[in-house]
C-alpha cells in the first residue's frame, strides 16, 4: 500500500511539474509574441483635412508662364499620417470625398468609407461603398477604386455597376479603368446591359 501511495504521489508530482513547465513555456511564448508585434501610431492626426492637387501646363512652362490648375481636392473628417515608416502612407478612417476637375472646370465626385494615400507610389486606395458621379450624371459604384496620380488613371479589379443616363443603360461588370473625366472607359468583363426603363419596370 505504501508503494502504491508513493507511486501515485510521484505521478502527481510529474504531472504537476509538466503542467508548470508547459505554462511557463506558454507564458514566455505569449510575451515574445506580443513584443514581436510592433504597435504603429500615426506621426500626425488632422481633423477637417483638405488636400489640393495641382498641375502646371507644359506649354505654359516653356513660355515662362507658370499657372497651377487644380485637378483634384480631397476632403476628410480625420486623417492619420504615418510618414515615419519605410513605406509611408496616410489613412482616412472616417471616409473621404475626392473631387476631380477636368480642363473645363467640370467636377466629378468620388465618395468612399475609407481611404489610403501611399506617398512613395502616388497611389490612392478608395474602399467601401465607393461611388463616383460625373458632372453629366454618369455614376460608377464599386467596393474599391484606385487612383494612380502619376498616370492620372483610375481603375479597379472588383465588380462594378456603371449607370449612363445619356444612353439610358446600366452595365454590370468586373474590372475596369478610365481617366478622371470619364472620356475614356474600358471594362475588362461585362455581364450585359440593362436599360434604365427596363429596370424601373422590374
Amino acid at each position: 500500500m505504501k508503494k502504491k501511495g508513493l507511486y501515485n504521489l510521484s505521478s502527481i508530482a510529474i504531472v504537476f511539474s509538466m503542467a508548470m513547465l508547459f505554462y511557463s513555456c506558454a507564458d514566455n511564448y505569449k510575451r515574445v509574441g506580443d513584443e514581436a508585434i510592433k504597435k504603429i501610431f500615426p506621426s500626425a492626426v488632422a481633423e477637417e483635412f483638405t488636400l489640393t492637387y495641382t498641375e502646371t501646363d507644359e506649354l505654359e512652362k516653356n513660355e515662362g508662364v507658370v499657372t497651377a490648375h487644380v485637378i483634384a481636392v480631397l476632403k476628410s473628417p480625420v486623417s492619420n499620417e504615418f510618414d515615419n515608416l519605410t513605406f509611408p502612407y496616410t489613412t482616412f478612417p472616417n471616409g473621404l470625398i475626392l473631387e476631380f476637375f477636368d480642363e473645363k472646370g467640370e467636377k466629378n465626385t468620388v465618395t468612399a468609407d475609407y481611404g489610403i494615400i501611399y506617398s512613395s507610389t502616388n497611389l490612392i486606395d478608395l474602399q467601401g461603398n465607393v461611388v463616383m458621379e460625373s458632372s453629366d450624371g454618369k455614376k460608377l459604384e464599386a467596393p474599391q477604386l484606385y487612383w494612380d496620380r502619376s498616370n492620372d488613371w483610375i481603375f479597379t479589379q472588383r465588380k462594378f455597376k456603371y449607370t449612363n443616363p445619356e444612353e439610358g443603360t446600366i452595365m454590370d461588370g468586373e474590372g475596369m479603368d478610365f481617366n478622371r473625366d470619364f472620356s475614356f472607359f474600358n471594362a475588362n468583363k461585362t455581364y450585359g446591359y440593362m436599360s434604365i426603363k427596363e429596370k424601373k419596370n422590374d
